[in-house]
């Protein structure tokens, strides 16, 4: 499938993007962002608490917390899996389905599409969904892609993604950024992922920060032209910020855990957003994050009940790898996971493309 023959994005170097969604490099830490703040911009607010660097990772604690990584799935799964696609028709069922996948996902936009990511109770897998969204989005397109955190309250988007520290933050951008400024300009105020993303932390890991939703609205408004695609890491309904994001975005994702609790109250919060306007329900998809290797739950009627709200639905399964925390190392995800989260940015961004 090929990529977008033109961008709208000038100055940002292209990258070929594979099919699979998923890089096989996934064992190189990120880098952080080199660039300083642009000398063409000296005038630059330096807004307190930003002078340095902060790591994001407590080393004081990297003894406590380090352990070696597991992959998604056991190897007697990877193991059946391969030989069922070598005595089955699956292989080319496969690659078809992940060849129309990747037609949605390169599909060039005009203006950049914001998709805000929330949840109405902590625990769903919110950030985790985030995180995979935004390393499917910049692995399939060409177009720069934002990581944007929207929780200040000590926040994970950073650790999640491997992020080695940060500097700047979500409310930070909102009083620098100015319409004059050049894409790498602005990216100086950023942190630097693979396949030519880019994380914007909410807060520099302290107790106590803050984000209202004028600097929010600043902030995106200010950064939504350099970037083909924004994925936003919200806070949980029904905080401000996350209404904001929600009712400001193209498309809006909705974590719920595979839980009878969590089912029950994502179920009474849509209730609850058809009678917001109609683009706010059309343009959502529920998320269904497996916790724990077998629920017990009828997804299939769990599915349906939800989609009778008006939503897409989509399942991420059971995924160990995601389950144990820390930096998400894309090369220990399974199979299975890197298509789900490649099917819920594909439905989420065709959704956000769309009128309703």
């Amino acid at each position: 499938m090929p990529l977008p023959a033109a961008s709208p994005y000038p100055g940002q170097e292209q990258q070929a993007a594979r099919q699979d969604g998923w890089s096989q490099q996934g064992n190189h830490p990120y880098r952080e962002q080199k660039q300083q703040a642009p000398a063409a911009h000296p005038a630059s607010p330096q807004p307190g608490g930003a002078s340095g660097s902060l790591p994001v990772r407590d080393e004081e604690l990297a003894g406590a917390v380090r352990r070696k990584p597991r992959h998604g799935e056991s190897f007697a799964a990877r193991a059946a899996r391969a030989l069922r696609r070598t005595v089955s028709s699956s292989a080319a069922r496969e690659v078809a389905a992940v060849t129309r996948t990747a037609g949605v996902l390169q599909q060039p936009v005009t203006t950049g599409r914001q998709i805000a990511v929330t949840s109405i109770r902590g625990g769903s897998g919110k950030t985790t969904v985030a995180a995979l969204l935004g390393t499917t989005f910049a692995h399939y397109r060409q177009d720069p892609v934002l990581l944007l955190e929207a929780d200040p309250a000590l926040g994970s988007l950073p650790l999640r993604l491997g992020a080695p520290s940060r500097r700047w933050t979500t409310s930070d951008i909102a009083d620098i950024v100015t319409p004059d400024m050049t894409l790498l300009d602005v990216t100086g105020y950023l942190v630097q992922l693979p396949h030519n993303a880019w994380l914007l932390p909410a807060s520099l890991g302290q107790v106590g920060a803050m984000l209202d939703s004028r600097a929010y609205e600043r902030a995106v408004v200010a950064l939504r032209r350099y970037f083909g695609v924004m994925v936003i890491d919200c806070e949980t309904l029904p905080a401000e910020v996350a209404r904001v994001a929600l009712n400001a975005a193209h498309g809006r994702v909705l974590a719920t855990p595979a839980t009878p609790e969590g089912i029950s109250s994502t179920y009474a919060v849509l209730q609850w957003m058809r009678g917001l306007p109609r683009h706010v329900i059309a343009g959502t998809v529920v998320v269904l994050t497996e916790l724990m290797p077998r629920s017990g739950i009828d997804l299939g009627e769990a599915t349906e009940r939800l989609r009778s709200t008006g939503v897409s639905v989509q399942v991420l399964p059971y995924d160990r790898h995601l389950a144990a925390g820390g930096r998400i190392r894309t090369e220990l995800v399974a199979h299975p996971t890197r298509q789900a989260a490649a099917r819920i940015a594909a439905d989420v961004f065709h959704l956000s493309q769309q009128r309703h």
